[in-house]
């Protein structure tokens, strides 16, 4: 399945406890649409946060966030895992 890296950029009073709720959120919606968020990532003097995710689609991806908690990305880009063996 696809792996993406989604971004949301400028989150207004991120917090340690809101980025794990919204995590949770996210978790508790995923199978719904075939997705699992693996982990996340933030930084709160930027106000940034990285969402990393298996999904059958970006848009996939993206519903998660929309009826988790509705902060939808503002970036979702296709990554591959730098330690994996080039496929055949």
């Amino acid at each position: 399945m696809p792996l993406y890296m989604d971004i949301h950029h400028n989150v207004v009073g991120l917090t340690d406890e809101a980025a794990a709720a919204a995590h949770q959120k996210d978790l508790e919606v995923q199978h719904k649409y075939g997705v699992r968020y693996l982990s996340y990532w933030y930084d709160k003097e930027q106000g940034k946060i990285f969402c990393l995710v298996e999904a059958p689609s970006k848009e996939a991806a993206a519903a998660v966030h929309r009826e988790a908690h509705g902060n939808v990305a503002d970036e979702i880009f296709e990554v591959k895992q730098g330690d994996e063996p080039p496929a055949p």
